[in-house]
């Protein structure tokens, strides 16, 4: 997947686990579970949101790569 994202290394130094990233920002616990491992791709509304929280810019959490293969 093209996504990457640094989202549980944010946490980490915020210490804030998984559940309580998920009520900041308005999702479920397994959605947050989901965007770390790359299996869902937050919407730009909760990219902001999850950059918002930690005070930094979407693209310092989230990375676009391109898929050399294609």
């Amino acid at each position: 997947m093209p996504l990457e994202n640094n989202l549980k290394e944010f946490r980490a130094i915020k210490n804030i686990n998984q559940h309580e990233m998920g009520k900041l920002v308005g999702v479920s616990r397994q959605t947050i579970s989901q965007i770390e491992r790359g299996d869902y791709s937050p919407s730009v509304t909760l990219a902001l949101k999850i950059a918002k929280v930690f005070g930094t810019t979407v693209e310092e959490i989230f990375k676009y790569r391109e898929d050399e293969h294609e």
